[in-house]
């Protein structure tokens, strides 16, 4: 094990928030296809939920994700990029300071409590554990690249139960790559395309008890459904633009957030439209790029906004 080293973030959050964000009229303006609607999911946001120490603030919240005793991680793109709260939203602690990560984008926590991250521009995958030690690197920092050992902008990444994991590469190299759980390359499948198989943009990935991949393919506007060796099994289009993907702890729906049409999307395992929830806008319960998602084991969920810096609870309580 070793401590995560803390480097120089060469990133400007704020010129790169500017050029993304020039006026909520235009973000407003860029939706995307129009997805059919679906009965209103019912649940409501809670206010200030997450309590942050008052020298700290979010940047722009790439992804979030659940962990032990109910945990909350919140990876964001400011001066403390890895944020843990308890299952009240009570701040716990800052894991990785300013300059481990150049570009945050997504998350996940396995069932050993260990902490997978994904960084978009390093091109890495970082697996830390609770105590803040990094256990396994993949990528090399600033180098992409197309073969099993380099990304290409990854996005997300998905640990099955038997401890092997995907990383959805997924801006550069539109590809669903396969690790075991020693991080020893398996397989990969995915090119640009918009054929069965085929991505624009692997943008999230998840993966069932069943084995099942799910492939958030965020500029076709599907999810595409994969066996374990990367097998075509379906396609569900018209549910709108896939950013982030969760599972519910029943295993019997997926979440999505909806990034260009600034929502929340409930399925069924089939891939049809259950429930709807939020729209768009800077309010309390409205989004603006919803980036990520998190279903807790008690049914209510996390959603990360890139635009409006922010994580959002949502309960049925």
């Amino acid at each position: 094990m070793r401590k995560i080293r803390i480097l120089r973030w060469n990133l400007n959050c704020a010129a790169t928030s500017v050029l993304l964000t020039a006026s909520l009229g235009a973000v407003l303006a860029q939706q995307g296809v129009t997805a059919p609607g679906g009965p209103p999911m019912g649940y409501k946001p809670v206010p200030d939920f997450f309590q942050l120490p008052v020298d700290f603030s979010f940047g722009m919240v790439s992804a979030i994700a659940i962990g032990p005793q109910g945990k909350i991680y919140v990876l964001n793109r400011g001066a403390h990029p890895l944020v843990e709260f308890d299952a009240n939203g009570k701040f716990l602690r800052s894991l990785c300071e300013e300059g481990v990560f150049m570009m945050p984008h997504g998350i996940r926590v396995d069932r050993e409590g260990n902490i997978w991250t994904v960084d978009v521009a390093s091109h890495m995958v970082i697996k830390i554990n609770q105590k803040g030690n990094v256990l396994k690197v993949l990528g090399r920092r600033g180098e992409a690249g197309t073969n099993k050992l380099r990304f290409n902008r990854p996005a997300d990444i998905a640990v099955a139960e038997s401890g092997d994991f995907y990383v959805a590469d997924g801006y550069g190299n539109s590809r669903v790559v396969k690790f075991d759980r020693d991080g020893n390359y398996l397989l990969e499948w995915g090119k640009k395309g918009t054929g069965p198989g085929e991505f624009n943009i692997v943008h999230a990935v998840v993966v069932d008890n069943r084995g099942r991949v799910y492939v958030g393919d965020r500029e076709n506007y599907r999810v595409q459904v994969f066996d374990e060796s990367g097998k075509f099994i379906a396609q569900w289009s018209n549910v709108g633009s896939p950013w982030g993907l969760d599972i519910t702890a029943d295993r019997q729906h997926i979440l999505l957030a909806d990034g260009y049409n600034n929502r929340v999307v409930k399925l069924n395992m089939e891939g049809q439209i259950v429930g709807v929830q939020g729209g768009p806008g800077r309010a309390i319960g409205e989004f603006i790029h919803a980036h990520a998602i998190a279903a807790a084991a008690s049914g209510d969920f996390y959603v990360a906004e890139i635009e409006n810096w922010r994580a959002q609870k949502f309960t049925r309580k």
